[in-house]
């Protein structure tokens, strides 16, 4: 039996152990995700269970945690040959392994780069920020060593995605959390906002300011859209485009339905969703149960179905193609998403020129020439703002020395 659509799998080879003690992870206290290393067998089993319930043609891991290279650099080997072994004819394999980046060293990389692995790479930022949330188990700053592993994956020629977190903290520093990032030249950057709600469904203290997080995504639009388009991507609005150019949003959050990316614990366990390690989200085990009849259960497929249970704002609102309600866990008890306020204030701000930037690249405009109408049509929108006054994208900097340089 095969499963009636693709999916993805993501891995946790050693659960939720890790190699740093960062302040929001969503894993901390949670008892269902062991810190064991996942067995030879388990693995064996994993990728032959996966192989043979994917309708295929493409079969792709993201291997997670906690921190996946803990597992240690020969279980990924085994992993790759194993993969190699049960490929169907005609399929392909992708790997992308999703890391802080601390335990990276020349083996790794040169086997990452061998093996063609894709690499999500954890860093927050600038080193004030990064290093306040994000330091190693015995406590020690983090922020120098693995923008070092950085620069080693680029000089084996791979380019990782980078993967920041948003706070309160980050709020307030998006101009300089951007130029950080930037500035690292990997071509790619997910910003992925902290959202931990308490007893009471109110964001705790970890968690971002709504309206300021609007504030930031402005920031960082327009110091993306105006010097960077032609060399750069960020994840959100490269997303919007594919939206206005007619594809389809690739980012599992922003799709019309959830459950295609079940989550593996190391002992087998599956469960519908890494942010839904839950026992009533539990799904089955792959050492017992087929992925196939798994994905084709009811019980994922009514997660499946959370996605569309929308409130009539929601229904209502003209954005709904873009973020289908967003993702569930950042809903609350009305079933809206408490990201809302400022996802209708950012998408509002970017329409029209990222509708303006999807038209000229569907007609074939060279992106110099595309940047070029941006920045004209920015001097016309910005034109009465004098040189010394406060940049409009709110990065808290002059105009002559921020957009309108």
């Amino acid at each position: 039996m095969k499963s009636s659509t693709p999916f993805t799998l993501m891995v946790k080879p050693i659960g939720s152990a890790c190699n740093m003690a960062c302040k929001y992870c969503y894993y901390l206290g949670n008892q269902l995700s062991q810190r064991k290393p996942m067995s030879y067998e388990t693995l064996e089993t994993l990728i032959r269970n996966y192989f043979e319930s994917s309708p295929g043609p493409v079969l792709s891991f993201i291997w997670h945690g906690g921190e996946p290279t803990l597992r240690g650099l020969d279980f990924f080997k085994k992993a790759v040959e194993l993969q190699k072994k049960y490929l169907p004819k005609g399929y392909e394999c992708w790997n992308n392994l999703q890391t802080n980046g601390l335990a990276l060293n020349e083996e790794w990389c040169a086997f990452l780069k061998k093996e063609s692995f894709d690499v999500g790479l954890s860093i927050d930022g600038n080193k004030m920020i990064h290093d306040f949330f994000r330091k190693d188990a015995t406590g020690n700053e983090t922020y120098e060593r693995i923008k070092a592993n950085i620069a080693l994956l680029k000089r084996y020629g791979i380019r990782p995605d980078l993967l920041c977190t948003v706070n309160a903290l980050t709020c307030e520093n998006a101009y300089s959390v951007y130029q950080a990032l930037k500035e690292l030249d990997t071509g790619w950057i997910q910003f992925i906002p902290i959202v931990n709600k308490n007893e009471n469904d109110e964001l705790d203290e970890d968690s971002l300011d709504v309206k300021r997080y609007a504030s930031f995504l402005k920031t960082i639009f327009y110091q993306w859209l105006y010097n960077d388009l032609d060399k750069l991507g960020v994840q959100l609005f490269m997303e919007m485009l594919q939206v206005y150019a007619g594809s389809q949003q690739t980012l599992c959050w922003l799709q019309e339905k959830c459950g295609a990316v079940p989550v593996v614990e190391s002992n087998g366990n599956v469960y519908s969703c890494d942010h839904f390690v839950r026992e009533k989200h539990y799904l089955g085990n792959i050492n017992e149960d087929s992925l196939a009849q798994i994905m084709e259960g009811e019980k994922q497929k009514s997660f499946a179905a959370l996605k569309s249970t929308l409130s009539e704002k929601c229904q209502d609102c003209r954005y709904l193609k873009i973020c289908h309600g967003g993702c569930i866990k950042d809903r609350d008890r009305n079933n809206e998403n408490v990201l809302c306020e400022a996802y209708l204030e950012v998408f509002n701000e970017v329409e029209e020129p990222l509708k303006l930037t999807a038209k000229l690249m569907k007609e074939g405009v060279p992106i110099k020439k595309v940047m070029e109408t941006l920045r004209a049509q920015r001097d016309e929108k910005w034109k009465d703002v004098k040189g010394n006054a406060p940049c409009p994208c709110g990065s808290g900097r002059k105009y002559k020395h921020c957009c309108g340089k």
